[in-house]
This record gives structure tokens, sequence and C-alpha cells, in this order.
């Protein structure tokens, strides 16, 4: 199957699993996600050359920032999905192993650390929020689950591709 293709339904499958993840903790412990509301404000800012905020929740919003955010949240999930299987090759479809999927799952929580966070003026890896540590370990986390969900994905994939 098309590299592509591979890409947008291990993406899409592992970001899936991310969201319902997010939905349990938020509904049995009440721990809440980011809301990617600001993430589509963010990225709608870009259009006026804004890239960074020194706060992005009292920037102003952007028509259709919700939409544009989840939008963003899946083609980000299919595009780190896509760099596992430049690295691993498509062979990692035919027999997925844990270890390239929570690796990369981890890896991608460099981009809230470094980019995200910093942009929306909360400081690299949110070192400007009231609890970091806290914020820290809830994007490690949700990386896992992102992680796990690739691996998860691979695995349908494969079952159901062969």
């Amino acid at each position: 199957m098309n590299v592509l293709i591979n890409a947008v339904l291990l993406g899409v499958g592992a970001t899936i699993f991310m969201d319902v993840y997010a939905l349990i903790i938020k509904k049995f412990w009440n721990i809440p996600s980011l809301d990617y509301r600001i993430v589509g404000r963010w990225i709608g800012h870009f259009k006026n050359g804004t890239f960074s905020h020194p706060n992005i929740i009292q920037a102003t919003p952007i028509p259709g920032e919700k939409a544009l955010g989840w939008l963003a949240h899946y083609s980000i999930g299919i595009a780190f999905a896509y760099i596992l299987l430049l690295l691993w090759g498509q062979g990692w479809l035919v027999h997925p192993t844990a270890f390239p999927a929570i690796f990369i799952g981890l890896a991608t929580t460099l981009a809230p650390w470094f980019m995200m966070q910093p942009a929306f003026g909360f400081g690299i890896a949110a070192s400007k929020l009231p609890n970091p540590h806290i914020a820290r370990l809830r994007s490690l986390q949700a990386h896992l689950i992102y992680g796990i969900g690739l691996y998860m994905s691979g695995v349908l994939i494969s079952i159901l591709f062969k």
C-alpha cells in the first residue's frame, strides 16, 4: 500500500486512540486535555505574521479556530505516523513492534515543549505555567498514549491488510 495512505490510517488511528484516552480521563478523573481551539487560534494568526503570543488564551479569537485546531491535531498525528514509516519502513506495518511506536510517540513531546508551548506564551516545556511539572507530565502521558495508539493501529492495519 502507498506510504501516504498507510500514514493516514496509522496517524488517524493513533490520534483517535489518544482522543478516546483523553475523554476517559476527563470523564473519570476530570483531567482536561488541550483545548484544540488554542491550536487553531495560534495557526489562524499565522496569516498575520504572528507566530508567538505573550498568552494565546488572551489573543484575539479566530473564526473557525476550533475546527482548524482539530484539523491540525489530526494532520500532525498523520505527519508523525509518516515519520515512523519513513524511519522504520513500511515493513513495520507487516510486523509492528512496540518500540518504534512508543519512541515516536514520546519523541513527539518535543513539539509542544519546544515549539507550541513557547509560541503560546507558556514558556519552554510549560515553564511559565503555574504547575509546569504537571503540564510536562500530561504532555508526556498524552504522547505516550499516542505512541501506544500507533502500535495498536499498526497491529490492526497488519491484521486487516494481510
